[in-house]
């Protein structure tokens, strides 16, 4: 059995020690670097972990995303959601 994580509106997500966020030419790309792991990250996934600073909550992170994108705010919730939830679980997140 997992926990599953959920996040708050008010939480801030951010990156935990020894984990960041690279544009890596030798990946090809952006990838989120942690310790004995590497993890290349699409288009979507950048823009959602730039913001995850630990300064925006999450509610902030997904109003600004819409509004970026002029792209439905369900549709942007439902997907930061699902990327975030993902990280977490895997300790590259802190929520």
């Amino acid at each position: 059995m997992t926990d599953s994580v959920t996040i708050a509106p008010d939480a801030k997500p951010r990156l935990p020690r020894g984990v960041r966020l690279t544009n890596s030419e030798a990946q090809g790309g952006w990838v989120l670097l942690a310790p004995e792991r590497i993890f290349k990250a699409d288009a979507i996934a950048v823009e959602i972990l730039k913001r995850c600073t630990g300064e925006a909550t999450y509610t902030a992170i997904v109003d600004d995303l819409a509004s970026t994108f002029k792209a439905p705010r369900d549709r942007i919730d439902a997907d930061v959601t699902k990327l975030l939830t993902g990280l977490a679980e895997k300790k590259l997140l802190e929520l």
